[in-house]
Order: structure tokens, then sequence, then C-alpha cells
């Protein structure tokens, strides 16, 4: 298991994203704002940056994440929160403040104000809207991410199984009569930004793109009124490959994620398919290691490390990939996957992690060995099939799991 600690930044700022000399009609096709007027407008930001590293074994830590605060702060709150970034934070008087520019600078930025900690940062993800953001990866990629919601009707169905079997495998769901979902569909776009725009692709041409597949699914009846995927299993895996196949003739498509609903997603990039499901805990913990004197203790772990303890609302989110059954459009059992999660946290349900659980008797309850403990129990309950493996902690802090590449 590679593990991955993360730690949200806010700030509020205001942009303006057009090029100078460039027509109205030109800023409006590549940055969709057109509108603007020379002091640009504003977003609330949330910056996510990921470390990379070793877990100590004495602390339980990757990176103390109040390090990683401490050396990040200063920088968000000198050149960008509360600030016109293309007037008070150079680059960005020269280059323009795409989310894709904006990652990969706040990544570099990280970089250098956390070269003293035992971890590095790997990756920055920008969510500069509800509907917009970016990531950017230590490797040099560059991500673009767009989200798109529609509402549609259909039966959890395969036509290649029998009744019985439609029934068994997808209980309600199945019904004849049909259900519905609010989806969810987040589109990830790679490809190295152009040069001139700072943008890895138009926002016309990615608004027309969502736009016209918006128009196929949204208020419809997925099993009757959409041509293309007549004959198919309809199924979160088969729409979320459906998704990818539709947004790739016009787009850069590097993956698809499609929300079902908040907790529960499938996932697909051309070649493999993931199906994700999150569940949550109450738990209380106090951040203590026997490894440590007292001062120690106290100095890295500081109010976690409160006598009385404290405690979360955790959300577990585990993902698992395989190859798709045609025959039944699925990548799993959904209901075994459920049980599985359920089951692997419920004796931390309730309880105080390091008094009552045995896991922790001996070690930290940190993220870090929560996430490894309940990968080791989950990988094996679901045969191998586990690749990611979520934990968050609070809004602020998450620790990630995923599974050593195969080679």
């Amino acid at each position: 298991m590679i593990l991955t600690v993360n730690r949200r930044f806010r700030f509020c700022a205001s942009r303006r994203l057009a090029r100078d000399g460039w027509s109205r009609d030109e800023n409006e096709r590549v940055y969709g704002a057109g509108s603007e007027g020379p002091w640009g407008s504003g977003e609330n930001y949330q910056a996510h940056v990921a470390f990379a590293g070793d877990v100590d074994p004495r602390t339980g830590l990757l990176v103390n994440l109040a390090e990683v605060k401490a050396a990040i702060d200063p920088i968000i709150e000198a050149r960008y929160d509360h600030r016109f970034l293309n007037l008070d934070t150079p680059p960005f008087d020269a280059v323009p403040p795409t989310a894709e520019s904006l990652a990969a600078r706040l990544l570099e930025e990280a970089a250098q104000a956390c070269r003293g900690l035992p971890a590095r940062p790997v990756a920055c993800h920008l969510a500069e809207s509800a509907t917009t953001g970016a990531t950017a990866y230590a490797s040099g990629g560059v991500e673009r991410e767009l989200w798109s919601a529609f509402s549609a009707a259909r039966r959890t169905w395969s036509p290649h199984l029998s009744e019985e079997e439609n029934r068994r495998l997808f209980g309600r769901a199945a019904s004849p009569l049909g259900h519905g979902h609010g989806y969810a569909l987040r589109v990830v776009l790679g490809g190295p930004p152009d040069g001139s725009t700072c943008s890895v692709v138009d926002h016309a041409r990615a608004a027309a793109a969502l736009e016209s597949f918006h128009e196929i699914v949204d208020h419809r009846n997925l099993n009757e009124e959409v041509g293309e995927l007549a004959g198919s299993p309809m199924t979160t895996e088969t729409l979320a490959r459906f998704a990818f196949r539709t947004l790739s003739r016009e787009l850069p498509v590097a993956r698809v994620r499609l929300h079902e609903t908040p907790d529960f997603f499938a996932e697909y990039d051309g070649e493999r398919f993931s199906l994700g499901l999150e569940r949550g805990f109450s738990a209380a913990h106090r951040l203590w290691s026997p490894h440590l004197s007292e001062a120690e203790n106290l100095r890295v772990y500081g109010r976690c490390a409160n006598p009385g303890g404290h405690g979360h609302r955790y959300a577990a989110q585990a993902t698992v990939s395989a190859p798709l059954d045609e025959r039944a459009g699925t990548v799993c059992d959904l209901g075994h996957l459920d049980t599985a999660l359920r089951s692997a946290l419920a004796p931390w349900h309730q309880r105080h992690l390091d008094r009552e659980v045995d896991d922790f008797r001996s070690t930290p309850s940190t993220g870090e060995n929560l996430v490894s403990a309940l990968w080791t129990r989950l990988a094996t309950a679901l045969d191998g099939k586990l690749t990611r493996l979520r934990l968050v902690e609070t809004e602020n802090n998450r620790f990630t799991g995923r599974a050593e590449p195969r080679p």
C-alpha cells in the first residue's frame, strides 16, 4: 500500500481570466469570462496538498499536519487570501490564473515551504468552485476537473441475465417500474495545458461537450430513451463507461467518476473499472505514543494528546477495481462491498480507539495507522480487489492508501 496524507487550505481571492489584446469573443471562448470587467470576479478556493513518504513507527505519522499548516499558511496569507491575483500575486500579473496554473504554482510553493519536513508534497488539488478544479502533480502532469449533474430514471437490469438472476443481484433496483437518481458526473481531462491559455481545454469546447451529453441523459428513462445503451446492462459501471466514451469524442478525458448517490460511485478510465462506497463511523481517541516521552508527545501531537481524548465522525471510502463482468455489467456485488466495509468498521464504531480497540493498544491511533489497519482487513474481505482506501478525519485532514502498481 502507498499512503498519502492530505491537508486542506482555503482562501478567498478575485481573479480575471482574460488575455489583454484578445477580443471579448476570444476570451469568452477560451475562459468563459467574456463578461468579466477589468477587476475580474471572485472564488472561494480550496487547495488540498498531498504528501507522500514513510510513516514514522514511533509517532504513527507520515508528516505532522500541524507543521504542514505552519509552513504553508504564511504563503496562503501573504500571497493568496483576500488578494486580486492578477495584480497582487506574481506570476499571475503575466500568467492567467487558471485553475491549472494556480494548482501548479501552489504545489511548487508548498514544496519549497515544506522542504525541511520528512515527507514531500506530491500533488495539489485546487477546487476553484463546486464544478471546476485542477490537480497538479510533482511529476509535472496537470489535470482539469469538471462536474456536471443530471436527473434520470432507470431500471438496474441486464438483458443477459434471467429475471431471477437480476432480482438476486440488483434487488429492488431491478423493479420493472424503475427508480431515479440525481447523478453527479466528475470528468477529469488530461494533457499538458496550452502554453498561451494555461488551460487543458478551452471553456467553450468543454462546455459544449458537457451540454451535449447532458441533453442525451437528463430527464430521460435511460433504458428506453438512450439508444446507445440499448442491449447493454443498465448499471452505474456501464453508465460511467458510456459517459467516458461519449465525452472522449470531443475532449481529452482521462477518467470519469459517476456518483449515483453522494456515497456511491463508479469510475472508468478507458481500461479499468472501479466501484466506490463510503460509510461513516464515530470514535473517540487520543494521540499518544508509548515510544515517546510525555514532553515529546505533547510537542508532536499538541491538543490531540489531551488526556481525556477527543473524537471524530470519520468517513471511510473503499474503492475496488476489477474487469467488468459484461454479462451482468458489474465490477463486484455491491452488497458484498457494503457488508465488507461495514464489518471492517464495526469494531471501531462508538468506541474509544486507544482504550477499547485491540488495533491501537500499543499503536498511536493516527489517521495513517487507521488506514493501514483497515486496509489489512478489507483487502482480505474484498478478495484483493481493493485499490484505494480514503479516510476523512476532518474537512481539513484526509489519509489515502492506494494499491501498489502491478508490474
